[in-house]
């Protein structure tokens, strides 16, 4: 998973891009010219209304101080974390993204500690324990096997103290693969100059396509979790309470929300059943 990447505009998906279903290709996906547009396709100002301080609230309320952002892309999450003062160590597998998000964190007033480590293997690369770890901007869907996406998983546990908490989000692929796709582009790929769809979508596969306004086009190959798969997989690993919520509400339809978010509780609840 740590092959160089390519230092151009050019994805490579091979000759059948919908037959290109490998946790280790995000790595030709994120090429130079896809990660010096990311911010343009997030933007910073509008994710930061549609968020609003729930996820800082959520870790405040549990007493953590010290984060692990596992997917740190241009380093949004990173950054307000930073802002809220908690103390962050930023990872991720594209150095071209943590290039990107070390000069973001600069320019906002902070030294952003960055780690590049595969999530399969975090223990060899980071030596702490935390107590929150974050996995945001639907970075999980990038696993196609079912057993890296456990291993990740475990290596997530692990990193973690005995109480301490992952949060994790996807989109919501349930909807996109039984109804069809749609967006409000509220809360996450907020940038109104990009189009963002799913070129193709079965089971194993969401091909999703951004043109830019400059006319330029980039892809992503994800797997299309579905939320209670997701659940089952961090109940499996060891995490004894899992919240879900919709667009950060605790109430929604099913199909309403254009992302779930999972909070996994670590602590140990012998008198509790697991929810």
């Amino acid at each position: 998973m740590n092959k160089p990447t390519q230092e151009n505009n050019e994805q490579d998906f091979g000759k059948k891009p919908t037959e290109t279903r490998d946790s280790d290709h995000y790595q030709e996906e994120y090429v130079t010219g896809f990660v010096d547009k990311w911010d343009e396709l997030i933007d910073w100002e509008s994710r930061a209304k549609g968020e609003g301080d729930t996820i800082i609230n959520i870790l405040k309320e549990r007493g953590v101080k010290k984060v692990l952002d596992v997917a740190t892309g241009t380093g949004f999450n990173s950054v307000r974390l930073l802002q809220a003062g908690f103390e962050v160590v930023s990872a991720d597998g594209s150095p071209e993204m943590l290039v990107k998000a070390f000069e973001n964190a600069r320019q906002h007033g902070y030294l952003m500690r960055t780690v590049q480590a595969d999530w399969r293997w975090m223990n060899k690369d980071i030596h702490e324990e935390f107590d929150a770890i974050i996995c945001l901007g639907n970075s999980f869907t990038h696993l196609f096997n079912e057993h890296d996406r456990r291993k990740s998983l475990a290596e997530f546990y692990a990193l973690l103290k005995h109480d301490g908490v992952l949060l994790l989000d996807q989109r919501n692929y349930d909807t996109i693969l039984d109804q069809g796709y749609s967006s409000k582009h509220a809360h996450y790929y907020c940038g109104n100059s990009v189009s963002v769809y799913p070129e193709h979508v079965d089971e194993g596969l969401a091909r999703f396509k951004y043109e830019f306004l400059d006319g330029s086009v980039y892809y992503l190959n994800m797997f299309p979790l579905r939320k209670d798969y997701t659940r089952r997989l961090l109940h499996e690993v060891g995490f004894q309470k899992i919240t879900t919520l919709g667009d950060f509400k605790e109430t929604y339809k099913e199909d309403e929300p254009d992302f779930f978010f999972h909070i996994a509780e670590k602590e140990y609840r012998e008198d509790e059943e697991v929810q």
